[in-house]
């Protein structure tokens, strides 16, 4: 399934595919000691099956408009994941969740991601609300929402389970009528 959400020049989302499992696995691994300061999964995920496994499950639930997951290509090259986790179809929202290679930090790209993706979601899934919850202390990761003109709604203590210890989020959300107000 050949599905891209287009970014800035040389970026866009590309729906998972089948066939990416053996470079997504390739990216996970070289960034593994970076990725787990913040993303539970990153130990379970050991081998290119296990990302297979996670690449059908993310195409199911695109299939069945669960969620929708996306591989983040800059330059040609597979740099980091983006995508909708939660879709509550009956309040029109959804959870942004993302996270890209250390090699590539700084350059804009998840913040383009993202604009890219809210688009995709008020405009076609019909969304109200977007929201995304970041780790406190991942200052990277809240700065993405925060430069976006998301509203912070305050911290979820305890909100999340990282290997050996809770860590707390920070809440942001924005609107449809924010965002059609800004773009």
């Amino acid at each position: 399934m050949n599905f891209v959400i287009p970014g800035r020049e040389n970026l866009e989302l590309r729906l998972r595919e089948e066939a990416d499992a053996n470079v997504f696995f390739s990216l996970i691994d070289k960034n593994r000691t970076y990725l787990r300061q913040w993303l539970p999964w990153v130990d379970a995920t050991k081998t290119v099956g296990d990302t297979l496994k996670y690449i059908q499950s993310c195409i199911s639930n695109f299939e069945k408009q669960e969620s929708v997951d996306f591989g983040i290509w800059y330059d040609n090259q597979w740099v980091g994941s983006i995508g909708f986790h939660y879709w509550d179809k009956i309040n029109r929202k959804d959870t942004i969740g993302y996270w890209l290679a250390e090699d590539f930090q700084g350059k804009g790209i998840v913040t383009d991601s993202v604009k890219a993706l809210i688009k995709y979601g008020f405009e076609k899934m019909n969304l109200n609300r977007i929201e995304i919850l970041c780790a406190v202390e991942n200052t990277k990761s809240v700065a993405i929402p925060e430069r976006l003109g998301f509203t912070n709604e305050g911290v979820c203590r305890q909100n999340e389970w990282l290997y050996d210890h809770f860590i707390d989020a920070v809440a942001y959300s924005i609107l449809v009528s924010e965002w059609e107000r800004n773009k």
